[in-house]
């Protein structure tokens, strides 16, 4: 993994502060320059940076060894020293919709958001271009790349997976650029409309043959009570009677209608006997 030098010496060995003799003449110069023009020459020489910022200082080219300075004022050489100042605060970005192929051949169209910051000022200014415009670019990509090894249904039930496999994949390749993924939501998946169609049409079946089972299954619990109930009946013509007249009341009740019986009831009782 590259990095900044972090033992005292650059890449090819030499340590951090060694500018050769051309340099350490120019500072000489900037030191006079900053002496004849004091206290003018603080002005320009002074910086502040911000709670949430770091300073990058550069002189001569060299990043100056010690990391990167702030919060607060620091002090910089006129004409040899120069700085890049880096914000470490949190910073999202919603990745734009993917046109994703899944591993069951179904498109989708797939939008992320992601939570990272730089944790490391001199390694996000020397080891990158642009950090932040990487790790967008990386995001989308990884987004891509994860999702065409998901099924459809795996895309939808497991978005907390997915976004736990982004996360890690992100950390890992933005460590060196001085990047913190810290978090990782899927925001929403479309599907195209034929694909909705037809996952309608499948609910609304499942559905239906949920309510049949449920239908049936009540049917079935209602036929074994009425046999119960028939049977507890059976060994009582008095309750047979009882119910017989019951029901004579409720229809007279609901039809508001007269009822003439033909037979007595005890003859009735008697038949159903038999």
């Amino acid at each position: 993994m590259d990095s900044y030098p972090t033992s005292g010496k650059d890449d090819r060995g030499e340590p951090d502060g060694n500018i050769g003799c051309c340099g350490y003449i120019l500072m000489f110069f900037s030191i006079c320059i900053l002496v004849i023009f004091f206290p003018f020459s603080l002005v320009c020489s002074l910086k502040v940076v911000q709670e949430y910022e770091r300073a990058v200082i550069f002189r001569l080219g060299r990043v100056v060894s010690g990391g990167a300075k702030g919060p607060g004022l620091f002090f910089l050489l006129p004409c040899v020293d120069t700085f890049r100042s880096v914000d470490l605060r949190t910073f999202s970005y919603d990745i734009p919709p993917q046109e994703i192929l899944t591993k069951d051949s179904v498109t989708v169209a797939v939008d992320a958001v992601i939570y990272a910051r730089i944790f490391d000022a001199t390694m996000s200014i020397i080891n990158v271009e642009n950090a932040h415009a990487s790790t967008k670019l990386l995001a989308a990509t990884t987004l891509r790349n994860i999702m065409g090894t998901k099924t459809l249904s795996e895309v939808l039930s497991d978005r907390e997976t997915i976004a736990h496999m982004m996360q890690s994949t992100l950390d890992e390749a933005t460590d060196p650029w001085g990047v913190k993924v810290e978090r990782v939501e899927v925001k929403d998946v479309r599907l195209p409309v034929q694909m909705q169609r037809a996952m309608a049409a499948e609910a609304e079946a499942t559905r239906e043959a949920r309510a049949k089972v449920i239908a049936a299954d009540g049917e079935m619990k209602a036929s074994r009570s009425l046999k119960e109930a028939a049977d507890i009946m059976s060994e009582s013509p008095a309750a047979i009677q009882l119910r017989y007249l019951q029901t004579l009341n409720s229809i007279a009740a609901e039809k508001n209608s007269t009822i003439i019986f033909p037979l007595p009831i005890d003859t009735l009782g008697g038949l159903t006997r038999r």
